[in-house]
C-alpha cells in the first residue's frame, strides 16, 4: 500500500472514531477522499470529510471539521492541519513522511500495480471498430490510443482485460464499399483501352486504396474481357458477372482492408486481442440477434408499437407503422427503441444488442466501450439495452472520444490523396512517430476536441509535452551516466531512509511529493476511465525535475553531484533514480518510449 493511501486509511480509521465520539452517523465513508490541493499554499494533502459528511448528520461542515481537526493532529508524520472555505481540512506533512517513497519506489512497490482493485475479474474494451472500408482516419487513432492505455491501466489495477475490435462488415456501408470497388475495376477497363470513365459518384469511397484490390480482381478474372473497340458493351455484359463476383468476394475485400487497419494500428503501438465480425452473428445456421431478441422478449421487455415521430419532424407528415420495439425506457432511456422494421427486418441496434450479449455470454462483469463523439446519441439506447440482458448486473461504460483537429502551424492540413477524404492516421504517425501522436491523443480530457498540431509536436521546447516529458527522464539518464563514471550509484532501498534527510531542499521535496502521488493517479484514473490524468501526471513530475535541474545550475547550488560530500550525491542520485522509474512507468501506462538520450 503506497504511503498516500495508508494515510487515506488512517483518516478514515480517525473519522469513524470522531463520529462514534459524537453519536453521528457515517453515511458514506467511500466519498471522503485525500488529495493534493489545488493550492499549494494550503498544504500538501487535503481531505473532503467534513463537506460530504456533515450534512447527513444535520451538523455545519466546519464545525466537523474543527472536531476532526483535533483528532487528525495525533496522526504519525502529520506536522500542522487547518481548516480552509467552507471545510476543506489541509495537511502538511513531516519531511519523514515524503521519504519513505523513496524505498518504495526502489523497490517496486509503488509503482501503481494494485492486484486487489480488479481481482483477476473479466473486463472487455471495445475500441477503434472504424468500418472497414478503408483506412483510419486521425479521429480513430483518438479512441485507439484511449482504449489502448486505459487497458494497460486496468491490467496494472489487477483486471483482466481483453482488448476487442469490432469489425462493422454487414449493413449499408459494405454495399457502398461493394460499388466502390465495382467502380475502380470499370476505371481499369476504360484506362487499358484509353477511354475516360468520368469522375466517380459522390457516394463512393474514392481514395487510392481501393484501386489494388481492384486491380487484383482485375488481373485475376477479368481482363482478357477487355476489347477496344467496344468497352461499353463490354462492361455492360459483365457488370452483373463482377458485381456477383465482389459481392462473394467481399470478406476477403474486406479482409484486405482489415489488414490495413491493422498495419495502421501496429505502427500506433496498438494491438487488439479479439477482432469480432458482425457477420458472425448470422452466420453458420446460428442467429444470434434471434437469440438475443427472444431473451428480452421472454423477460417481457420486447413488445409491438409505434414511435412518436422524430423530433423536428412535423406531425402532419409522420405515418406511424407498427415495429417490433425494445422497452428502454424501463431502464433510463428517454423512447423506446426499434429492433426490427415493419417489414421485419433487424434494425443496427438489433445488430448492437446481440453483439453485447456475446460479451455477456462470454463472462465479462465490466464491459467498457469506446466510441466517437458522433455517436453520443446511442449512448442510452445501448446503457439500457446491457442492464436489461443483465438483470442490472452490469452497467456499460461508455467513453466519448471528440473530434481530432488536424493543423500545422495553427492551419487546417487538408484531405490526403490516400484516403480522397481525410488525412490518415498512418501519414501522421509516418511524418511525427508514434510516441508523439499517442502522449498528444491522450493530453485533453477525451470530452474535449483536440487541437493536433504537425509542427508542433516535433518541436525540441517546453512547449512541447512529449519532448518536455521524455528529455526529463533523458536528463537523468544523463546524470546517472556522469554519477557511474565518479563511482556514485543509487542506494539501495534498506540505505536511502539513512541519507534522505539530506533532502532538503523544497524543489526535492515537491519531487518526493509528486513522486508518492503516481500509485493514486493510476488508481483514479482506472476507475474513472480518465487516462488523460496520467499524461498530465507525468508532465507536471517532469515539470518538477526540470526545477530541480534549474536550480542545480543556478546560483542556489543544488547540482546533484557534490564533491564535498559522498552522501549528498548519493541521495541525490538515489531521488533522481527514483523519478526515473516512476516516469518509465507513466510513460509506459501511455505507450510512449522512454528514451536514455536525445
Amino acid at each position: 500500500m503506497s504511503i498516500v493511501s495508508l494515510f487515506q486509511t488512517q483518516i478514515r480509521a480517525t473519522i469513524e472514531t470522531v463520529f462514534t465520539q459524537h453519536n453521528w452517523a457515517i453515511s458514506d465513508i467511500t466519498r471522503v477522499v485525500l488529495e493534493e490541493p489545488k493550492d499549494s499554499s494550503h498544504g500538501e494533502l487535503a481531505t473532503n470529510a467534513a463537506l460530504v459528511l456533515a450534512k447527513p448528520v444535520g451538523q455545519n461542515p466546519r464545525a466537523v471539521a474543527e472536531a476532526l481537526k483535533a483528532e487528525f493532529e495525533k496522526l504519525p508524520f502529520v506536522s500542522t492541519v487547518s481548516i480552509a472555505g467552507a471545510g476543506f481540512i489541509n495537511f502538511t506533512m513531516q519531511p519523514e513522511f515524503w521519504h519513505q517513497i523513496l524505498p518504495q519506489i526502489l523497490q517496486g512497490t509503488h509503482l501503481g500495480d494494485v492486484a486487489c482493485i480488479g481481482a483477476g475479474k473479466k473486463v472487455n474494451i471495445e475500441y477503434v471498430s472504424a468500418n472497414p472500408t478503408g483506412p483510419m482516419h486521425v479521429g480513430h487513432g483518438r479512441g485507439a490510443v484511449f482504449g489502448d492505455v486505459l487497458a494497460n491501466l486496468l491490467a496494472k489495477t489487477g483486471w483482466d482485460v481483453t482488448k476487442e475490435y469490432y469489425i462493422n462488415d454487414a449493413g449499408g456501408q459494405i454495399g457502398l464499399l461493394t460499388e466502390s470497388v465495382i467502380w475502380r475495376i470499370q476505371e481499369i477497363m476504360f484506362r487499358e483501352e484509353n477511354k475516360i470513365i468520368g469522375d466517380m459518384p459522390a457516394n463512393l469511397y474514392p481514395g487510392d486504396y481501393l484501386i489494388p484490390i481492384a486491380e487484383r480482381l482485375w488481373n485475376n478474372k477479368y481482363k482478357h474481357y477487355s476489347d477496344p473497340q467496344n468497352h461499353v458493351h463490354v462492361y455492360e455484359d459483365i457488370k452483373d458477372d463482377i458485381k456477383k463476383d465482389v459481392i462473394q468476394n467481399n470478406i476477403d475485400v474486406i479482409k484486405k482492408i482489415m489488414d490495413l487497419i491493422r498495419d495502421d494500428l501496429a505502427a500506433l503501438g496498438v494491438k487488439h486481442d479479439v477482432f469480432f465480425s458482425e457477420r458472425s452473428l448470422t452466420r453458420n445456421g446460428e442467429n444470434k440477434v434471434e437469440a438475443a431478441l427472444e431473451l428480452l422478449e421472454s423477460q417481457g421487455h420486447i413488445y409491438v408499437g409505434t414511435l412518436a415521430p422524430p423530433k423536428g419532424e412535423i406531425q402532419e407528415n409522420y405515418v406511424a407503422r407498427p415495429q417490433t420495439l425494445f422497452r428502454a425506457t424501463a431502464f433510463g432511456d428517454n423512447e423506446d427503441r426499434a429492433v426490427k422494421k415493419e417489414n421485419g427486418d433487424y434494425t443496427y441496434f438489433a445488430a448492437d444488442v446481440a453483439y453485447h450479449q456475446d460479451k455477456l455470454n462470454r463472462g465479462f462483469s465490466r464491459l467498457i466501450d469506446v466510441w466517437g463523439a458522433d455517436h453520443a446519441g446511442y449512448v442510452s439506447r445501448m446503457k439500457a439495452v446491457v442492464k436489461a440482458l443483465s438483470n442490472s448486473a452490469v452497467n456499460l461504460e461508455i467513453a466519448l472520444c471528440q473530434l481530432v483537429r488536424l493543423q500545422r502551424n495553427g492551419e487546417p492540413v487538408r484531405m490526403s490523396k490516400r484516403s480522397g477524404e481525410f488525412v490518415t492516421l498512418r501519414e501522421v504517425v509516418d511524418e511525427v512517430g508514434k510516441d508523439a501522436v499517442r502522449f498528444m491523443m491522450v493530453y485533453r480530457k477525451a470530452d474535449a476536441p483536440l487541437d493536433f498540431d504537425l509542427a508542433k509536436v516535433v518541436e525540441q521546447s517546453k512547449d512541447n509535452p512529449v519532448f518536455y516529458v521524455q528529455y526529463a527522464h533523458a536528463r537523468i539518464c544523463s546524470v546517472l551516466r556522469l554519477a557511474a563514471e565518479q563511482n556514485v550509484q543509487p542506494l539501495p532501498a534498506d540505505k536511502i531512509l539513512s541519507v534522505a534527510h539530506l533532502l532538503s531542499d523544497d524543489a526535492e521535496k515537491d519531487l518526493m511529493i509528486a513522486c508518492a502521488r503516481f500509485a493514486e493517479v493510476v488508481q483514479s484514473a482506472a476507475a474513472t476511465t480518465d487516462v488523460h490524468r496520467v499524461a498530465f501526471y507525468v508532465h507536471d513530475l517532469a515539470s518538477k525535475f526540470h526545477s530541480l535541474w534549474a536550480k542545480g545550475n543556478s546560483t542556489h547550488s543544488l547540482r546533484v553531484m557534490q564533491a564535498d560530500s559522498l552522501e549528498i550525491s548519493a541521495a541525490r542520485v538515489t531521488l533522481c533514480a527514483c523519478v526515473a522509474k516512476i516516469l518509465q512507468e507513466a510513460l509506459g501506462i501511455l505507450g510512449v518510449s522512454a528514451p536514455e538520450s536525445m
